[in-house]
């Protein structure tokens, strides 16, 4: 595949409750090895700021990488929300059914679906509410989840709502997020790769984080010096900070880099285990093979 991207954005996510959170943070590059660099460093974000940004200040020929689950399981059920007669029939669908349901809620909140008397069903919430319909064990997995699992990753289900490693609700935030974005921007693979353009994926940054060296069980940098190492395995330069650095930055930065270094790898836009069919309804992970 050429080298069809001019640059390279990775965006931390979060499904906080509230406007600005620490947990977000944005990392670009270009071609070429210069080391990434933070979109307005030390700013706060907030989630409608990302979107703004993305609709207004993304460089041309972007490839975006956002950390979150594009959907939810779908291939295993047949559905999204087994059950439900108002269950989306794709990952655009179910976009729009989440958008809609917390029109009201600022900040791209999602507390309206989470508590939504049929959603609700599916979803483990906190203070030990487990909908009937969650399932056993850790919930619910995409494909692409279970291709993460088979690289030595830990992924959970995006039905699961509870613990600081879950990723439901910054999920669920990220598709009103990714429903609002303009038709210009296309959303793999749930769109077909364009051949001109900016390009948004989900990525998981511990895959990047593998790619530069280190463990699954350690992905996480919290050390300036670590993570110059990570980056010069990924071929870029130095970041030069010395000392601690937040690991929501070093994951954006070390995730903008890896996107820069395997953009043009074509197994990676063709992974084994993504069809048609898993394209529309459940999404992929960018690097999950």
């Amino acid at each position: 595949m050429k080298h069809r991207f001019a640059h390279f954005v990775a965006i931390d996510w979060s499904g906080a409750a509230g406007e600005r959170h620490k947990g977000i943070a944005l990392a670009q590059c270009s071609r070429g090895d210069a080391a990434p660099q933070p979109v307005r460093p030390g700013h706060r974000w907030s989630r409608t700021e990302v979107l703004d940004w993305l609709c207004d200040d993304l460089p041309p020929d972007s490839l975006v990488g956002m950390d979150l689950g594009q959907s939810l399981a779908f291939a295993d059920c047949g559905a999204f929300f087994p059950g439900w007669p108002e269950s989306p029939a794709n990952a655009r669908s179910l976009w729009a059914l989440v958008d809609a349901i917390c029109a009201d809620e600022p900040h791209l909140g999602v507390g309206a679906f989470v508590d939504h008397p049929e959603a609700s069903r599916h979803f483990r919430r906190h203070g030990g509410r487990c909908g009937d319909r969650f399932g056993s064990g850790r919930g619910r997995f995409r494909v692409s989840e279970r291709a993460q699992e088979a690289m030595g990753c830990r992924p959970y289900s995006n039905f699961n709502l509870v613990g600081a490693a879950q990723v439901g609700k910054s999920s669920l935030t990220g598709m009103r997020l990714l429903h609002r974005l303009p038709p210009s921007i296309a959303v793999w693979p749930i769109d077909p790769l364009p051949e001109t353009g900016s390009v948004i994926c989900e990525i998981y940054t511990t895959i990047a984080a593998m790619a530069a060296g280190r463990p699954a069980s350690r992905s996480k940098i919290r050390d300036g010096q670590e993570l110059d190492i990570a980056l010069a395995a990924l071929g870029s330069a130095p970041f030069r900070h010395h000392g601690p650095i937040d690991d929501h930055q070093s994951d954006a930065l070390i995730t903008a880099a890896w996107l820069r270094r395997v953009a043009h790898d074509e197994a990676l836009w063709h992974p084994h285990g993504l069809t048609p069919e898993i394209a529309a309804t459940e999404g992929w992970t960018f690097g999950a093979r």
